[in-house]
């Protein structure tokens, strides 16, 4: 077994890594998100992000393992992280450097491991995205591709850590967090030829609930209605809230139909929470339906536009239907 050598920016990568205050802090469902999705979509039974400290590698999101770290001088990802590159063993049991690795010879029994450096703007790579299977496997050129834009969205919520892109009041990603890992997603599902729709809703009434129930109530309205977004949408779906009443999903992988589907969804899980709540007031949305076209949304941004004035064409005819039936 070879003990991974110790990066020549040693000092300053702990460094970095210990100015974020992440180790040893609770899951949290924006790693974990990314986690679940490579293992579906690679068919592996474990994925990780890994985070190497001095003396060990500790999991801030792990999916197909019990164990939340290991010691440095068998972590795959401190090989990893010597290098820019994606680190990709096919077979470990034919590699020297881990064939008689306890983490190959004893449980979990790797036979393949991926793993792709996550690197911060000041060029530390402090850990990595990585893959692992009990069966000997191979990377072809797009699954490299698509783990290494995995890898970037881990690296972007690493940074949200920094930069403060989560909104205080839903724990949701604020506008900055959300573009900037939507645009990841859309780039994945461009390369992939893979249908994505974003919906942009704006809560019907919300000034009246401020104005009638006070701040505080409001306040738990959007909480409530940003727990029902969660718990309706998938774990690869991106969510976000913008402001105010503002909030945004992206859904990867989805067609028109399957989009309208998920609108039931919110509002049948909508009314369940206000039939439960009896707060005096219902939470409703209007919505605006984009399905995403690489000839005509060249970024997020252009994609939150057409939603956005979808979602006002939407709530605009609402309210003509309502004063006809008044």
């Amino acid at each position: 077994m070879h003990t991974p050598p110790i990066p020549s920016n040693e000092s300053t990568r702990l460094d970095t890594l210990r100015a974020l205050h992440i180790l040893d802090t609770p899951p949290e469902e924006r790693f974990d998100r990314l986690t679940r999705l490579a293992k579906r979509l690679f068919g592996v039974p474990i994925a990780l992000v890994s985070l190497v400290d001095a003396n060990r590698q500790w999991f801030k999101s792990c999916v197909g393992l019990t164990a939340s770290e290991t010691s440095r001088d068998v972590s795959f990802c401190a090989h990893a992280i010597l290098d820019d590159d994606i680190l990709a063993v096919p077979d470990t049991l034919a590699d020297e450097r881990f064939h008689d690795n306890p983490l190959v010879t004893e449980a979990p029994n790797i036979r393949f491991y991926a793993g792709c450096p996550l690197t911060v703007p000041n060029g530390s790579r402090l850990g990595t995205l990585c893959l692992i299977d009990v069966k000997p496997r191979e990377l072809d050129d797009e699954e490299r591709e698509l783990l290494r834009d995995l890898a970037r969205m881990a690296e972007q919520e690493l940074a949200a850590v920094q930069l403060a892109t989560l909104d205080d009041l839903t724990l949701l990603s604020n506008r900055r967090g959300f573009s900037a890992l939507a645009q990841h997603a859309l780039n994945v599902c461009k390369r992939l030829d893979r249908p994505a729709s974003l919906l942009f809703f704006d809560l019907n009434d919300f000034k009246q609930i401020n104005d009638t129930f006070g701040h505080a109530e409001g306040d738990h309205a959007l909480k409530t209605f940003a727990d029902v977004l969660r718990g309706t949408l998938r774990e690869s779906d991106v969510i976000g809230r913008l402001g105010g009443d503002e909030f945004v999903v992206l859904l990867s992988d989805t067609d028109a139909a399957a989009t309208q589907e998920v609108t039931e969804r919110l509002t049948h899980s909508l009314d369940e929470r206000n039939a439960q709540a009896q707060r005096g007031y219902s939470i409703r949305f209007s919505v605006g339906q984009i399905e995403y076209d690489a000839a005509r949304h060249g970024s997020i941004a252009e994609l939150l536009s057409a939603a956005d004035a979808a979602m006002y064409s939407h709530k605009q005819a609402s309210k003509a239907r309502a004063a006809r039936e008044a």
